[in-house]
């Protein structure tokens, strides 16, 4: 089996190129060889390596700067998973793509199931949605994983702001009123190359998933608050600034968050025998590791 990975640098593409190497020859894309927002490259690059399996772990990520650009939030969130489709479908290959909490919300107040309505309050979560619905539009062999508050111990995350943030300051104020569980980005690529594994097992990656593929949320277990997040990564370290517990409202940032985003993992449980460990325990791990 061939893989081709977009966004290798960032921290979930980084860990899926550990993860997937022993299924298969792995070809990996940093956005400096992809760029996502060029649909003419998508084409090129997809033809060029003709994978069976295309795992999208590249995105638009800055949550508020996309308030700002909207149309390149669009073109890498929203209109390249379609076209990443499109080509997965014309090689009769399998796409994996990676999606996000927030295009919820928030006013369910309880763990959010696939069948639930979306209703992204942002721009981000809106160009999210949209890849998810251009995906499923193509219908090729595809796995839509939702995942939630994605960390890890490289690239731009909050695990390793805090991380600064403390060594710097005194005191930290955190935001306590949004809900959602802390997702350790090896634990999204190792749960991702358990489901391709499987898939192997059974024939195809692009045939299991026409059978069970589709939309599924994958997050670890578990919730809390960005302040309780921030004090469990701030209490491993060497310096203890004094933690303050603040309100979205003392904090405005340009884009609005869904107040509760915690994901229930049910299905993905059923379907494909994973649960990820709860939050707290993979946070350990990865503090322990790094």
């Amino acid at each position: 089996m061939k893989v081709l990975i977009t966004g290798a640098n960032g921290q979930v593409g980084w860990e899926l190129q550990r993860a997937l190497a022993p299924l298969g020859e792995v070809v990996a894309l940093s956005h400096a060889q992809l760029d996502l927002a060029n649909a003419d490259a998508i084409r090129q690059a997809l033809r060029h390596a003709a994978p069976d399996l295309i795992v999208n772990a590249a995105a638009y990520t800055a949550v508020d700067r996309a308030e700002e650009e909207p149309a390149l939030a669009q073109a890498v969130n929203g209109d390249a998973p379609g076209i990443l489709a499109e080509e997965a479908q014309r090689l009769h290959a399998a796409l994996v793509h990676y999606s996000t909490d927030y295009v919820f919300d928030g006013s369910k107040g309880a763990p959010y199931e696939e069948i639930d309505a979306t209703n992204p309050r942002s721009v981000y979560g809106a160009t999210k949605l949209a890849g998810e619905k251009a995906i499923s539009a193509v219908d090729c062999a595809h796995l839509i994983l939702r995942t939630s508050w994605v960390y890890g111990a490289r690239g731009k995350n909050f695990l390793l702001t805090m991380q600064r943030l403390a060594r710097e300051r005194e005191e930290l104020r955190v935001v306590d009123d949004q809900h959602g569980a802390p997702t350790w980005s090896r634990m999204l690529a190792e749960a991702t190359a358990s489901i391709v594994s499987q898939c192997l097992h059974q024939g195809t990656v692009a045939d299991r998933l026409r059978d069970k593929g589709g939309l599924y949320h994958l997050s670890a277990a578990g919730q809390t608050t960005w302040f309780g997040f921030a004090s469990a990564i701030v209490a491993q370290g060497e310096k203890l600034p004094r933690m303050t517990p603040i309100t979205t409202a003392d904090y405005p940032l340009p884009a609005a968050r869904p107040a509760y985003s915690v994901l229930a993992n049910d299905k993905i449980a059923r379907h494909f025998g994973i649960r990820l460990p709860d939050w707290q325990h993979s946070l350990g791990q990865c503090l322990e590791l790094n």
